[in-house]
């Protein structure tokens, strides 16, 4: 079995109603899937977290090494291609492209086997895990802090058991939100907040102080990934758990907030970390360091489709008579091709999602879907 061709999708849409982050604005909806095809007409899909144009080229260039390999041989492949650019970079974008094709080989190998990539990491410890709803994003032209909360309110309508919201803009407009959203949501389900690395230190511990009150089950990347003292410096002067990890890609640079404890909870993104190979041992990291894992997914339903075989196969941790399972982050903003680019959507029912349990990731790609949505330059 061998490689005969590698191909990216850029995948293209223009938003009616631009959104931002902290750090970020989305006028387009753009991702970047792989396709590894082996001459005996396999195929592999993966897909690559992060700017769409810029994984592809970078897929490119990791192209020329696996034509004619075998596609069995994951972690063979996983450290050729990370050593030929280990030179330029450890993280980034050489590591989210990686991550796009090591899912594609991981989809192949499930395929010839004809087993889930869940069942080749180890088994299947769940058939099932429970979503969360990620939104609300700042949007042009509306009052933010109403506009979350009948957001958020939506999404308790359809069962979701937690939110998280988008902060890291203003601290007195974030704590309004949250209030807002809590209200909204009712006491019960779950609530998170995610500043995008868009505070500084005093801000953040400011905010993790005030928020408390309103039962935040963590604080995501309240400031900027690169400072891990300054993760430490928030985690200390403030109460609510910390979380963060999906710009953390790959084993090292995961490393030290860790093994120092610098978050309670690590939030690897399969698409972004290295593919499975790596999240495996990002994994056990966590594990060994008693640090809480809970993957990051923003993506199509390729992304969705490996993070969910991921889930299925993460040991409960600590194990125990009613352990402590995953949840999964689902992305709710506008996205016309996020379920279309595959043949039967991954979507939830009350708030609960199926892991596929199909050969490989378990997913049918619907090609027509990727010809409407490809991107056409002008």
């Amino acid at each position: 079995m061998k490689i005969e061709r590698v191909h990216t999708h850029i995948l293209d849409y223009k938003l009616d109603q631009a959104f931002e982050s902290a750090t970020m604005r989305f006028e387009r909806r753009q991702h970047c899937l792989v396709e590894v095809v082996c001459e005996d007409g396999t195929v592999g899909w993966g897909e690559c977290l992060g700017p769409a144009r810029a994984n592809a080229s970078v897929v490119g260039l990791y192209a020329g090494a696996l034509v004619g390999a075998n596609p069995l041989e994951t972690e063979k492949l996983w450290l050729d291609l990370y050593n030929r650019l280990r030179d330029q970079g450890q993280r980034g974008l050489t590591m989210t492209a990686l991550s796009g094709i090591d899912i594609a080989l991981w989809d192949i190998k499930g395929k010839h086997y004809g087993a889930s990539v869940s069942e080749l990491l180890g088994g299947r410890f769940r058939e099932t895990v429970r979503a969360y709803a990620t939104g609300s994003f700042r949007r042009d032209g509306v009052d933010r802090v109403q506009d979350v909360a009948e957001e958020v309110a939506g999404y308790a309508r359809e069962g979701f058991h937690g939110v998280k919201i988008k902060i890291g803009f203003d601290v007195e407009e974030d704590l309004r939100a949250i209030a807002a959203v809590r209200e909204a949501i009712g006491p019960e389900r779950r609530l998170m907040i995610d500043a995008n690395h868009g505070y500084d230190l005093l801000e953040a511990i400011e905010v993790g102080k005030r928020a408390e009150p309103f039962g935040i089950d963590w604080f995501e990347e309240p400031v900027l990934p690169e400072q891990i003292d300054t993760y430490h410096a928030v985690r200390q002067g403030q109460p609510i758990p910390m979380a963060s990890g999906e710009n953390w890609h790959g084993r090292y640079a995961m490393l030290e907030p860790l093994s120092t404890r610098a978050v309670d909870i690590a939030q690897p993104d399969v698409c972004g970390v290295g593919g499975f190979s790596e999240m495996r041992r990002v994994a056990d990291m966590a594990a060994m360091f008693g640090v809480r894992l809970v993957p990051h997914v923003w993506g199509t339903a390729v992304c969705i489709a490996a993070s969910l075989q991921f889930m299925a196969a993460l040991p409960p941790n600590p194990p125990r008579r009613r352990p402590l399972e995953p949840i999964m982050e689902f992305d709710r903003t506008k996205n016309p091709f996020r379920q279309a680019v595959v043949e039967t959507p991954i979507e939830h029912h009350d708030g609960v999602m199926s892991i596929p349990d199909g050969p490989g990731l378990g997913i049918r790609i619907n090609r027509d879907a990727l010809h409407e949505h490809a991107l056409r330059e002008n």
